[in-house]
């Protein structure tokens, strides 16, 4: 053991955990409901995501329940890109965090496991192996192709990492996890409030709760309210193609444009700033709905600054300036789009999303349901302002804390 702060010492991590590789389970053992299975498009740091998951039987599950995952269980990517490609890297960590679901590990997908409690936190452990450091390391080790870069179980287990004693790993763990826990609770709001948005649209242009005492008439798309008309989405919304600019333009260092690839660069409602690029292309504006045009086609976000768009990514604007409307018409017509997730070459075109056939009511009630949704939506985007400060503080004390630069203070 090495001294490297003033009560800590250094070890390798596989001291500190075991590594549990995934099981290989294969295609024909997928079905269209069970059991989740954690895949490492699953990891989306700092959690793990059910979103386009897929699932085994309860039975398969049961026979491999050697694998079964749990709350708090910590996951690790073991293939992802090489170290020129930092954001899409190997290492990628991810952390459980539903109390009601049980999923499986696949391949590919790491599990730690604290071999002595007593001495060693899983809460410290979670927060040292996601830290810039310990990924960048991982990623510069890894073999294989830049695209297809691996690590294995033992290639974790070599890491060295720094240890303070139990209660200071514990009092590091309990200030991280306060900041984590106030974004997880506004990440929980914004669900709940983009829930209750939804409801209230589906209540107004699915069911027409408001307007049932009115006159209705027949359409190609069901009985409508009278004055409402059958259109299409060109109809309501200015739709543009994103088109990649050159590999070489794209830089991670805040220089150019802003630049969203597609949807690998979606959060819950706002897109993550990842890339730029310095020789921008298509652009949409703040406020504009991004809308993924690739396998799987019809994922939403909406931007928060002004952009340069890939090829995997198109914006739409309400040509009303009710882009709320807009917003939440997609997110209901989801379905719509399912035609073109048959393979994973799935793709939509412009002239395919401006035919879309939508209801289409009166701009009076359109600019009405804009208002009372506004106050949500405000909410929403103050939410998730904050979770982004939050995060940039919680990275930057990460980084302090398990450096030894900043020390919690303790009792004597």
């Amino acid at each position: 053991m090495i001294l490297v702060v003033d009560g800590w010492n250094e070890c390798k991590l596989g001291d500190v955990a075991d590594v549990l590789s995934g099981y290989a389970f294969k295609s024909k053992d997928f079905v269209e409901h069970g059991v989740p299975v954690i895949k490492i498009k699953n990891i989306i740091p700092p959690y793990i995501s059910l979103n386009d998951i897929q699932y085994v039987s309860k039975e398969l599950a049961k026979e491999k329940e050697r694998y079964e995952l749990r709350y708090n269980d910590i996951l690790i990517s073991l293939t992802g890109s090489n170290i020129n490609q930092i954001s899409s890297a190997v290492g990628k960590v991810g952390r459980i965090k539903f109390k009601q679901i049980k999923p499986m590990l696949n391949q590919r997908v790491g599990k730690f496991e604290i071999i002595d409690p007593k001495r060693y936190n899983l809460d410290f452990l979670y927060y040292i192996v996601s830290t810039a450091e310990t990924r960048w390391k991982l990623a510069s080790n890894a073999g294989g192709a830049a695209n297809q870069a691996n690590i294995s179980p033992s290639n974790i287990k070599d890491l060295i990492i720094p240890i303070p004693p139990l209660p200071e790993q514990k009092d590091i763990a309990s200030i991280l996890s306060a900041l984590d826990d106030k974004i997880e609770l506004n990440n929980q709001m914004n669900k709940k409030l983009e829930q209750m948005t939804q409801a209230i649209f589906k209540s107004w242009f699915v069911d027409f709760e408001p307007f049932k005492d009115g006159e209705f008439e027949d359409s190609e798309l069901g009985r409508i309210p009278k004055g409402w008309k059958i259109g299409r989405l060109g109809d309501s919304a200015d739709i543009t193609m994103g088109q990649s600019p050159a590999g070489s333009s794209f830089n991670e260092k805040g220089i150019g444009t802003i630049f969203y690839q597609g949807r690998t660069d979606f959060g819950f409602r706002f897109p993550k700033i990842r890339l730029y690029t310095t020789e921008p292309k298509r652009m949409a504006s703040k406020g504009d709905i991004l809308l993924s045009v690739r396998a799987p086609v019809g994922d939403l976000n909406i931007a928060n600054n002004d952009c340069c768009l890939g090829r995997g990514v198109a914006s739409i604007r309400s040509k009303s300036s009710c882009n709320s409307y807009i917003y939440y018409l997609l997110k209901n017509i989801k379905d719509s789009f399912d035609v073109y997730n048959g393979t994973i070459f799935g793709s939509i075109n412009k002239d395919a999303l401006n035919n879309i056939k939508v209801k289409i009511p009166t701009d009076f009630i359109i600019h009405k349901f804009q208002k009372v949704v506004n106050e949500c939506d405000i909410k929403i985007e103050n939410n998730s302002n904050q979770t982004q400060i939050l995060t940039c503080i919680r990275d930057s004390l990460l980084t302090k804390l398990m450096s030894g630069e900043i020390r919690v203070p303790m009792e004597d």
